[in-house]
C-alpha cells in the first residue's frame, strides 16, 4: 500500500459516462479515490450516494471524486443509474489498480475467508502525492471527514 507522501500510483480506467481516466492527467488539483467492495450493497450505497450529494461542495474545494470498485462497466452504469450518482465510477476489472493501492485483501465473514476490497480512501495532493489515507472506512461522516481535509490541503 502506499504511503502518505508517496507519489500515488497512476492508472487508466474506464468510468460512467463513457470516458477513460488517467490519474496524473488530473495533476493541479486534488483527488479523491474511494475504493468500495461491490455496486448496489448497503455500504457501498450509503458511501457512494454520500460522495454523490456532496459532489458540488468538493468541486468548489477543486477537488474530483472518484468512486472504484472491480465491478464491469455494466454494473457501474446500472448503479449510477439507479442511484442516480453524479459522481463517476471507475471500473477495475482486472484488479491491477487495487493492487497497486493495497486495497485487495484477504477477509473474513462468518469464519469463510476471501479475497475483496477493503474500503479504503485516499485524498491525493494536486502534486500527485498521497496526503491522507482513510482504512477500514466506516460509512457515516466519512465524507464529510473527507471534505474536511479537502479544504484544508
Amino acid at each position: 500500500m502506499p504511503e502518505i507522501s508517496q507519489k500515488a500510483p497512476d492508472f487508466t480506467l474506464p468510468g460512467t459516462g463513457g470516458a477513460d481516466v488517467t490519474l496524473s492527467a488530473l495533476a493541479g488539483k486534488p483527488v479523491v479515490l474511494f475504493f468500495y467492495p461491490r455496486d448496489d450493497t448497503p455500504g457501498c450505497t450509503k458511501e457512494s450516494i454520500g460522495f454523490s450529494e456532496s459532489r458540488a461542495a468538493f468541486a468548489a474545494a477543486g477537488a474530483s471524486v472518484f468512486g472504484i470498485s472491480k465491478d464491469s462497466m455494466t454494473s457501474h452504469e446500472k448503479f449510477a443509474k439507479k442511484r442516480e450518482l453524479e459522481i463517476p465510477l471507475l471500473s477495475d476489472e482486472h484488479g491491477t489498480t487495487c493492487e497497486d493501492y493495497g486495497v485487495w485483501k484477504e477477509k473474513n465473514m462468518y469464519g469463510k475467508k476471501y479475497m475483496g476490497i477493503e474500503r479504503t480512501t485516499f485524498l491525493i495532493a494536486a502534486d500527485g502525492t498521497i496526503a491522507k489515507i482513510w482504512n477500514k472506512v466506516k460509512v457515516p461522516g466519512h465524507v464529510e471527514a473527507v471534505l474536511e481535509e479537502v479544504r484544508a490541503l
